[in-house]
Order: C-alpha cells, then sequence, then structure tokens
C-alpha cells in the first residue's frame, strides 16, 4: 500500500514539474525541484533520527529522488531566467556554470554511491545523510541567496 501511495505522488511530482516546464516557468521548475529534494532528506532524516522506522521503499525513493534532481537541475537555469517567481538563485550561477554543474552532480553521485550501498538500518541512513548532506551545503552556501 506504501509503494502505491509514493507511486501516486511520484506521478503527480513529475506532472506538476512537466507543467511547469510546458509554462516556460525554469524558476517554478526549480522550485519544485527543491521541494523534492527537500521532502526526500525530511524522510531520510525522519529515519536516521528514529522518528520513523526503517522503510527500504522510502530510503531507496529517497535517494533516487536526489540523484534524478542532482542530474537535471542545472538544465533548469537558462540564460534569462535569472530574476522572477522569488527565486534564490544566485547570479554566481550564471557567472560559474561548470562550477554549479559540478556541485548538482557531486549531489547526484553521492546519492548513486549511498544507493548502490543501501542502507540497511537507521546508522546507515545517518550516514547516508552526512555524505550526501554536505554537497547540499556547498552549492547552497555558493550559489543561493540568502533571503
Amino acid at each position: 500500500m506504501k509503494l502505491k501511495i509514493a507511486l501516486a505522488a511520484a506521478a503527480v511530482a513529475i506532472f506538476g514539474v512537466g507543467a511547469a516546464v510546458a509554462a516556460g516557468e525554469p524558476q517554478a521548475v526549480r522550485q519544485e525541484m527543491m521541494k523534492q529534494v527537500g521532502g526526500a532528506l525530511g524522510a531520510l532524516g525522519a529515519i536516521a533520527k528514529g522518528e520513523k522506522p526503517y522503510d527500504a521503499a522510502v530510503v531507496q525513493a529517497s535517494l533516487t529522488k536526489l540523484s534524478e534532481v542532482g542530474k537535471a537541475f542545472p538544465d533548469q537555469f537558462p540564460a534569462g531566467s535569472e530574476t522572477g517567481m522569488d527565486t534564490e538563485a544566485s547570479p554566481k550561477i550564471w557567472e560559474n556554470m561548470a562550477d554549479f554543474k559540478a556541485k548538482s552532480a557531486a549531489l547526484a553521485s553521492a546519492a548513486d554511491t549511498q544507493l548502490a550501498a543501501m542502507p540497511a538500518d537507521q546508522a546507515g541512513v545517518g550516514a547516508a545523510m552526512k555524505a550526501i548532506g554536505g554537497t547540499c551545503g556547498d552549492c547552497h552556501q555558493t550559489y543561493r541567496l540568502k533571503k
């Protein structure tokens, strides 16, 4: 049952991203992708903290989402999308796109590494969070505007 709910939620999220892309609003797509990252990290964090029981399907889905977003995120920063829709994207992204892409790839790589090892318990999820979390902070410190 949980798998059906997770798959339904993923389908809704994918449709939402597709609709935003169709509308030509990369800022909306970026914001939705970051919400997905937050949801994935929140699910992993709840397991790591013992607030939720270990669930391999949730861990796998969360790590997969982090990998997918890390790979696709830089594509949502075309020229001309530097402003609008209350974006938190720093102009530094467009000034150093290669580094920005590398930081996003680091998130995907860290998630892929953790997915390949597939944490088997609460402690493993905590270790995965540490390995992935640094990539988030590294990018945010450089490329996210503080509001």
